[in-house]
Formats: C-alpha cells, sequence, structure tokens
C-alpha cells in the first residue's frame, strides 16, 4: 500500500485511540490492549467457508458500522456503545496499516486494497 495511504490510516487510528481516552469507561491499560485485538474474532467464520468468513471479518472491520455504532452510542448517551464502536474504527485503521483490508469471498488474502500474497 502506498505510504500516503498508510499514514492517513496511522491518522484515523492514532484519532481513534484518542477518543478512546476519552471513553475509557474506567478500564486498565492492558484491558483496552486485549480488547483492541477482539475485533479480529471475525476471522472465525473462516472456519466455516470463505463466504461466512468474509461476511464476518467485514462486519468487525468495516469503517461505516462502527461510526454508525458509536454514533449511536454517543446519541444515546451509552459510553460502551459509544467506545466499541470508537474501537472497532481504530481496529480497522490499524489493520489497514498493516494491509489487512475488507475481504472478498473467495479467500482471506484477497481484500479491497489488494492480495495479501507476495507476487513472484
Amino acid at each position: 500500500m502506498k505510504t500516503t495511504l498508510k499514514l492517513e490510516e496511522a491518522a484515523m487510528a492514532a484519532a481513534g485511540i484518542y477518543f478512546l481516552s476519552l471513553f475509557n469507561l474506567n478500564l486498565p491499560v492492558w484491558v483496552w490492549i486485549i480488547l483492541f485485538f477482539t475485533p479480529d474474532i471475525g476471522m472465525l467464520g473462516y472456519l466455516i467457508n470463505n463466504k461466512v468468513g468474509a461476511v464476518s471479518y467485514n462486519i468487525f472491520h468495516h469503517k461505516g458500522i462502527a461510526i454508525g455504532v458509536a454514533a449511536i452510542g454517543y446519541y444515546l448517551q451509552n459510553d460502551v456503545l459509544t467506545a466499541s464502536g470508537i474501537l472497532l474504527f481504530a481496529h480497522a485503521s490499524f489493520d489497514r496499516i498493516a494491509g489487512y483490508g475488507l475481504k472478498y469471498q473467495d479467500g482471506f488474502k484477497n481484500t479491497h486494497l489488494g492480495n495479501l500474497e507476495k507476487k513472484k
């Protein structure tokens, strides 16, 4: 992925982490570190098949869904829901720095950012 896109994703991840500090729910940092990687449970769908895997992974890594969850939480004044949406957004941005984008249904390594397999 181009450096500019990686920098953009890094800025979004940093913004997400900043907003998480505002909605920290008084949890210790070590809990947030664990929670930060929980959206990757979406990969478990690949144990069923590629289609289910792609759908479940994309639900947990779609920034639009993340923003929607955070907005609903903010509107309802529900800090847990707000923090969950922000966490999903920050995690998705963090993953995209490494090239992990939204998945196509033909396999985990085929993403909207390109194929994760090294081209020979």
